[in-house]
């Protein structure tokens, strides 16, 4: 395997592998199929990411929004390539993570591109408002964490989008909105 290794404050030392001709010895090739039933078994906070650029709003279902650190205070989201939503958070260097009540279940699935709405129709539901950089915000929202974009990286198909967080909101209460082996738990 060819890899650089990349010393950083945080760490000694660290290895980064440097291309996808890097191939990984051993192991058994996992089929799409089988690597998403397998995520399916972990049970995670539905998100709703935003964006809102001088095309208007986009979001779309983030499964896979996570933390990096809080010092300084970094999100993370996958964005599929496809995704119009890439678009508008490429262009405005935003997006919100909006983590999502359990009673949003027909908001997840609409931005999860099930039914009928698309695009900006889909922000009819919901009452939305916005923090800091103007990405869209649902009111009712558990919390949500308004990001300013500091880097992508492109892997596979996927836009890893990183957000350094310039405002929160936090409501008080609430039950979460869980997906879980492709459905939902009831956590209300």
């Amino acid at each position: 395997m060819s890899c650089q290794r990349k010393n950083t404050r945080a760490c000694d030392c660290a290895t980064i592998c440097c291309s996808d001709s890097d191939k990984m010895t051993g192991g058994k090739i996992i089929d799409p199929k089988t690597f998403w039933r397998t995520l399916g078994q972990r049970a995670i906070g539905s998100t709703i990411v935003t964006a809102r650029s001088s095309e208007g709003p986009a979001g779309f279902l983030g499964l896979s929004a996570t933390h990096i650190t809080a010092d300084p205070p970094l999100m993370l989201v996958s964005i599929d390539k496809r995704t119009a939503a890439l678009a508008a958070v490429l262009a405005s260097r935003h997006f919100a993570v909006n983590f999502l009540p359990h009673d949003a279940r027909a908001l997840a699935e609409s931005f999860g591109g099930k039914g009928e709405l698309k695009g900006a129709a889909r922000f009819a539901a919901g009452a939305w408002t916005e923090l800091t950089t103007g990405a869209p915000v649902l009111k009712n929202a558990l919390g949500a964490m308004d990001c300013t974009l500091e880097e992508t990286i492109e892997r596979h198909g996927i836009c890893i989008a990183i957000g350094r967080v310039v405002d929160v909101m936090i409501a008080e209460g609430g039950a979460p909105l869980v997906h879980f082996r492709g459905g939902y738990l009831d956590t209300g």
